[in-house]
């Protein structure tokens, strides 16, 4: 159990909890969520030790084992195998002191730590760490690549799997899905749900806390207040709670006739392709939860260029790549003004690629690309944060784009973008990456553009800003072409999908649920044309048979961890199973609905409800976990 009681935390004068209390449970999954700047990495760095309180207490239990994700990027010869498996510090250790025991030719001792390294799965170690990178999109080969040869978004993924793979009771995770793709992403939620330890996950990425984590801790107003259920359940009772304030009902009205019109423009366009009905929902959704965001300082729009024309953009018969290889070949996309794609595909398959030919950066290996004469291109990439100038004002960047416009218009713009008062005339280098990539946008929507390309917008943004983004999207009357690992952004944002794949561009019929069950596939075919295991035979040698060995423990390794979880969730099954027949008992009795009973009876209802979508979301759990089991055994027979 983790406790904060009555704790004070400040930041020089910044105070970020005042008189704040919590208690979180052993094995919960637990996000982290609060606007930037209110302390939520202070709040990791106090439970690491690296901060310490100005008053309160934090009790946390002896002998807890913590891994972290580090922010800092290394820079090491080491190759990246070695950094991984450095996260396993007994490893190392019991690595370490075999070294020495052999050296010393200490055969009882060697046997001792023989039998440590079996204890602790050691053996699988470097098999572990393998699907680790593979699983967060590292290329074969790149194991054995240094630490130094990779860029700074790929050492963070190598930071994330050290972190994955130090044992561990309580995991810290710091916007673990800032540099990961949508593949990545899906298999990182995966992993964490069989994580068996007390997972706390600071994230801007909406649907990744909700497939993930049990509980919500918000940050604010100095406070740390804790919600059950993921991000949605919390937006719900935030909404609710906020509704109750007299004062925020105008601007509430506004927002929820704002959020109508987007509903009913949608409505008209939408068919029965899933991915479209599944965004009308969620766009009824948002009109009920409105009041949660009602005090948001975002409230930006993309407006389209005067001037618009059809097509906007043409490749014909394009291949697309780079003086010395074709990634893509054959691209015939025509994009006219309500256009609104998504970009699926591994990482590496080429949509940064496709996008990049789009605007014009990568000039074609062969075919045509045309542009109408109107064509406003609105592109937003990582690389257009550090394509900022460092020494000049939002403010600055705005007046060299529009000389002719005044300072009170920018900067009414720009507070539309959270850049209000003195921060408009701040220089970009005491910005934060967030910052960055809001004022980023902001230049981008300035122009006008009427068509955009937008590459992993989200990255750095908090939730406020994503849902504002979400919100100007949906109002965009240009052609959108997006690559996001944020699912909500997407589900929200566009009407179909195209798949990058095997050097093509082509329409994917189905929406997100399929796209995933597709990379299920694929990495299910990968398994079965991996190398079969080696068969024993009278005539195996020694090596031959320990390699049978090992193999069969590896695939031992594979199924436990579903076998565990299919059993857990059994048993919890069996729990809310008994709780429900208890209430239901209780309500078949007359006497509860009499006068006097009112409170009872509400309260036996509202566990009644919340005992059935408990019940509900673990059978569904289950089956996913049991259909996960069967596939894999099959897999492995089939090997056998």
């Amino acid at each position: 159990m983790i406790q904060i009681q009555n704790l004070s935390l400040h930041r020089g004068a910044l105070p970020l909890l005042e008189q704040a209390d919590l208690t979180l449970h052993a094995g919960w999954k637990v996000g982290i969520i609060g606007n930037n700047g209110v302390g939520k990495s202070s709040l990791f760095k106090l439970l690491l030790g690296e901060l310490q309180a100005d008053a309160g207490e934090l009790l946390l239990p002896a002998g807890l084992s913590i891994a972290h994700m580090a922010q800092e990027v290394s820079v090491s010869d080491r190759c990246a195998l070695d950094y991984v498996l450095d996260g396993d510090a007994r490893l190392r250790q019991i690595q370490a002191q075999l070294a020495a025991a052999e050296a010393g030719h200490q055969a009882e001792r060697i046997g001792e730590l023989h039998a440590e390294l079996e204890a602790i799965d050691g053996y699988r170690a470097e098999s572990r760490a393998h699907q680790l990178l593979d699983g967060l999109g590292f290329m074969p080969g790149d194991a054995e690549r240094p630490v130094s040869s990779f860029s700074g978004g790929w050492r963070i993924r190598l930071n994330l799997a050290q972190a994955l793979m130090c044992r561990s009771d309580l995991l810290l995770l710091d916007e673990p899905t800032n540099h990961l793709d949508l593949d990545a992403t899906i298999w990182l939620e995966q992993w964490l749900k069989l994580y068996p330890g007390t997972l706390l996950l600071i994230s801007h990425d909406r649907d990744f806390i909700d497939a993930v984590v049990g509980h919500v801790v918000h940050m604010h107003n100095r406070q740390l207040t804790l919600y059950k259920g993921g991000y949605s359940a919390f937006e719900r009772l935030r909404a609710e709670q906020l509704a109750q304030q007299q004062a925020a009902y105008e601007k509430q009205q506004a927002r929820i006739e704002q959020i109508e019109s987007f509903v009913r423009r949608f409505r008209a366009k939408a068919t029965k392709a899933k991915q479209a009905q599944s965004r009308l929902k969620e766009l009824e959704r948002m009109e009920q939860l409105s009041p949660a965001h009602i005090d948001s300082p975002f409230t930006f729009s993309f407006d389209c260029a005067d001037k618009i024309s059809s097509p906007l953009l043409t490749l014909y018969d394009a291949d697309l790549g780079y003086p010395d290889r074709t990634v893509l070949s054959q691209i015939a996309l025509t994009l006219t003004p309500g256009e609104r794609i998504g970009l699926l595909g591994h990482n590496g398959a080429g949509k940064s690629t496709l996008i990049k030919s789009l605007v014009g950066d990568l000039p074609l290996r062969s075919g045509e690309r045309h542009e109408s004469e109107h064509l406003e291109i609105g592109y937003f990439a990582q690389h257009q944060l550090e394509a900022l100038d460092m020494n000049a004002s939002p403010l600055l960047h705005l007046q060299r784009i529009s000389p002719r416009s005044s300072d009170q218009e920018l900067r009414n713009f720009l507070g539309s973008f959270g850049f209000i008062g003195d921060q408009a005339l701040d220089p970009v280098r005491t910005f934060s990456g967030g910052e960055k990539a809001r004022l980023a946008l902001a230049l981008i929507a300035w122009r006008k553009p009427n068509l955009l390309l937008l590459d992993e917008p989200t990255n750095h943004l908090d939730l406020e800003v994503r849902h504002a983004l979400t919100l100007a999207l949906q109002g965009f009357d240009g052609a959108l072409i997006l690559v996001s690992h944020d699912r909500h952004l997407i589900r929200n944002s566009v009407d179909r999908f195209l798949l990058v794949a095997d050097g093509r561009v082509e329409e994917f019929k189905g929406d997100l649920d399929d796209y995933h069950q597709w990379l299920a596939q694929q990495r299910r075919e990968q398994d079965s044309a991996a190398p079969a295991p080696v068969r024993e035979s009278r005539s195996a040698s020694a090596a031959e048979r320990k390699e049978q060995k090992r193999r069969e423990a590896e695939q031992r390794a594979r199924l436990r961890p579903l076998r565990q979880a299919v059993e857990r969730l059994e048993k919890a099954l069996e729990q809310v199973n008994a709780a429900l027949e208890q209430v239901e008992t209780a309500l078949a009795d007359s006497a509860i609905y009499a006068d006097s009973e009112k409170e009872r009876l509400k309260a036996t209802l509202a566990e009644q409800a919340e005992l059935v979508q408990r019940q509900q979301a673990l059978e569904e759990e289950w089956l996913e976990q049991l259909e996960a089991l069967e596939q894999l055994e099959s897999a492995l027979n089939q090997d056998a």
